[in-house]
């Protein structure tokens, strides 16, 4: 029938997407991936990589990095917990690579944080999210 059909073609883009996003490798240059994080234990810019979270990443990501924040369920990319193994095993280089660059609804943060070292200064802070 005419509602099996529809049925059929909305649970079918549901699930096209849900496997497009989670499928997608997000490749990292290895020159990007081997970078070190200059301010890497430095307590100020921990500090300050707080709140550039809390400022611009946890609208999405979350307070502790779970995916569960207030824009979360308005997007389409199913993302991964920062807090998990998954992010924590990726190196400094390649989270600070995903967050200036950005991909899909990940936007680009080059603009919104031009300063480097505070860019890197979000890194550390991921860091203090690990499980």
């Amino acid at each position: 029938t005419k509602f099996n059909l529809i049925g059929l073609l909305l649970v079918s883009s549901v699930l096209f997407s849900f496997t497009y996003y989670q499928a997608k490798p997000w490749a990292v240059p290895e020159k990007n991936a081997k970078m070190k994080n200059p301010v890497a234990g430095d307590a100020e810019m921990l500090k300050i990589g707080k709140e550039l979270w809390s400022k611009h990443c946890s609208v999405c990501h979350g307070k502790t990095g779970v995916g569960d924040g207030s824009k979360a369920a308005q997007l389409e990319t199913v993302m991964d917990d920062i807090s998990g193994a998954a992010v924590q095993s990726q190196t400094d280089g390649e989270l600070y690579y995903k967050m200036a660059e950005g991909r899909d609804e990940m936007p680009s943060f080059k603009k919104k944080i031009p300063d480097s070292e505070e860019l890197w200064a979000v890194v550390s802070y991921i860091r203090t999210l690990k499980k």
